[in-house]
């Protein structure tokens, strides 16, 4: 994915973006919140700067949380589509199920293991019990790019 486009978008497909370029991380989230939000036993994301991020289609809308964190939704269809944060980070944490081709996006890091079900499962190479720390990103961050 290091020189590529990927294309997604929301169940309706009103809404369209892309990420360009490699994703600096791929995640897994077992929080309560991300499974509540997904109807799932997991959320999948991909992580990318801010600037390697475009929606080009339709307009998303915000749901979920509305606080420094923001989650946005395709306001026909209501999928969540991506997070991004007013802390300061030029990140978004795109929902990587959203992606026309997923291929090799599976997940290098899980978060949040200590509310996780019993029974869910994943390929992660790391996991936290909670959320890492900022000073664990870029370790993690290394790691991920040395994978691929």
């Amino acid at each position: 994915m290091d020189a590529t486009v990927r294309h997604g978008g929301c169940r309706c497909e009103r809404v369209r973006f892309s990420i360009s370029g490699p994703p600096l991380i791929t995640m897994a989230c077992h929080c309560t919140g991300c499974r509540k939000m997904t109807a799932s036993a997991f959320a999948l994301s991909v992580l990318v700067p801010a600037g390697a991020f475009a929606v080009t289609a339709g307009e998303p809308v915000v749901g979920g949380l509305h606080g420094p964190t923001r989650h946005f939704f395709c306001p026909w269809c209501m999928s969540w589509m991506f997070t991004r944060w007013e802390d300061g980070e030029a990140l978004v944490n795109v929902r990587t199920t959203l992606l026309d081709d997923v291929a090799g996006l599976d997940p290098y890091l899980e978060t949040m293991t200590a509310e996780k079900l019993p029974w869910a499962t994943t390929p992660a190479v790391e996991s936290f019990e909670g959320f890492p720390t900022t000073g664990d990103f870029g370790r993690l961050i290394a790691a991920y790019r040395e994978r691929r």
